[in-house]
């Protein structure tokens, strides 16, 4: 996809869309008046029958347009003047795009960035443009036998800015944001596929692949050999109950500095969680295929990161394997040991994430990270505090906190700063263990985290909790591509 930002008379951009916006009571929009004027009066024309889409999202096509330079008018509501904000600018657009599938158009200029957007700007309109786009031509990878459907015809799309000094700022968002939507497919496509296609042995070649598109990666894969020697008991413990192989995926980026101190990215990568002999109850089970998009999420920032060329360095590291129940399987009760040496009394099998995530975040130690951020579906405790809007931000470093949360603001991708404390790690004590791994159902995400804190100790770390943001249920079933936009902004933004 070639994306462009334009400048100029809107009447004279060659095209073979133009996406108009109307307020409404039918009030026409900076590039509606241009081309109503060229066009001899007509829309203001259909204005006057009540004819043009005026409510948020609503469309109208007018083809075969002449005297132009496009070949069709695209009108979509904009709704409120002064209502017209940024869920709303994406919302058109979104509107906008799915109508324009419906055609053949191989081209688009969207006008909608001319307006007043609140609490935008031209490098924001472009990047949040590019991601709508990615959006509307992300298709999910099916494996029905069915005719597949039509490949999206868009190639060339551009969004024209009021002022020609706006151009390079709209370009550069364009940029950043066609990366973002890049990282987002990978996650998605990943997150998408069923458990016995995405196993830990397809996540990492799909890290390997990654490494034979970009030259500034270095991959590595270790199995359970590797695993054992690195005496990761309690990632060990969760795969025990499973025919497939566990793996540590371990990906070095080198965008600056070899001696400028990294920011490590840790992914919960379970492929398919049954609860193991906690088993969970069948309702929704099929979708703990998901419960390796934290993993799909690292690897989608680091994707972006690359292709970006971000002058950062950065290292990815996955701990990846299944959670099921056999004759092997890790049994409630069972006292484990982890890499760091502390042990864990496995009160719940699947409290499964925090065992895997606490080895993989002693394991990155050994890179001097400037900062770790692991990101996971780890509760369903963080869904019912938040719900599917928000993710989970637990840190033990204010400033990092503020970071991340302020990057999620910026990329429409938010977060909630919660609380981790001293009171509830004492929730985790065991009669038995250095700890336990579950505290009860109160603040079960607060415990979650606070027992990954327990490993962290002089680091600087964050832990996004994005069990409710991670996928849609229902009819609109399928990963969402966050945190992706959260991560790559944070990155985007780091000094």
């Amino acid at each position: 996809m070639q994306l462009f930002a334009v400048s100029g008379s809107a009447v004279t951009q060659r095209t073979e869309c133009a996406i108009v916006g109307v307020f409404e009571k039918g009030e026409l929009s900076h590039a509606g008046h241009e081309f109503d004027g060229k066009l001899g009066g007509k829309l203001s024309r259909l204005a006057k029958h009540g004819d043009l889409p005026t409510k948020l999202g609503d469309v109208l096509l007018l083809p075969e347009q002449k005297g132009i330079g496009a070949e069709r008018l695209l009108l979509v509501g904009l709704g409120s003047k002064s209502g017209l904000g940024r869920k709303q600018y994406r919302r058109a657009l979104a509107a906008a795009l799915t109508a324009l599938g419906r055609t053949r158009a191989t081209s688009a200029v969207s006008f909608l960035s001319q307006e007043d957007v609140s609490g935008t700007d031209d490098y924001y309109l472009g990047r949040a443009a590019a991601e709508v786009v990615g959006a509307a031509q992300y298709r999910i990878p099916d494996l029905k036998t069915s005719k597949k459907p039509p490949k999206p015809t868009l190639q060339k799309f551009s969004i024209a800015v009021l002022e020609r000094s706006g151009k390079t700022a709209a370009q550069k968002g364009l940029d950043h944001g066609q990366g973002i939507f890049t990282g987002m497919t990978l996650t998605r496509d990943l997150a998408n596929l069923p458990g016995n296609v995405c196993t830990p042995t397809y996540l990492a070649n799909a890290a390997k692949e990654l490494g034979r598109q970009y030259r500034s990666l270095k991959v590595q894969v270790f199995g359970e050999p590797e695993i054992r020697k690195l005496k990761m008991g309690s990632f060990l413990s969760v795969t025990a109950g499973s025919d497939e192989p566990a793996k540590l995926i371990v990906i070095e980026y080198r965008g600056a500095d070899r001696n400028k101190a990294p920011v490590a990215l840790v992914g919960k990568g379970i492929t398919f969680d049954t609860g193991g002999i906690s088993l969970k109850q069948p309702p929704a089970m099929d979708e703990m295929k998901f419960d390796m998009t934290g993993a799909a999420s690292v690897l989608g920032t680091l994707k972006a990161v690359a292709e970006l060329k971000l002058p950062i360095n950065l290292v990815v590291v996955v701990p990846t394997c299944e959670n099921m129940p056999s004759g092997s399987a890790t049994k409630p009760g069972d006292v484990v040991t982890s890499m760091s040496g502390q042990t864990i009394e496995v009160l719940n099998t699947d409290a499964e994430g925090r065992l895997i995530l606490c080895d993989a975040l002693t394991y990155v130690r050994r890179f001097k990270p400037a900062t770790v951020i692991d990101v996971a579906t780890l509760t369903g405790a963080c869904v019912i505090a938040l719900g599917s809007h928000l993710s989970g931000l637990f840190s033990n470093d204010d400033e990092l906190a503020v970071s991340l949360n302020a990057a999620g603001l910026r990329a429409d991708d938010r977060a909630w700063h919660m609380p981790i404390g001293e009171e509830y790690a004492d929730q985790l004590k065991s009669n038995f263990a250095d700890m336990a791994n579950v505290a009860g159902r109160e603040g079960g995400a607060i415990t979650a985290a606070s027992f990954l804190s327990k490993f962290t100790q002089g680091l600087k770390w964050a832990h996004l909790d994005i069990a409710g943001t991670a996928w849609l249920s229902g009819s609109q079933k399928g990963c969402t591509g966050r945190p992706v936009p959260l991560l790559v902004d944070y990155l985007l933004n780091y000094r």
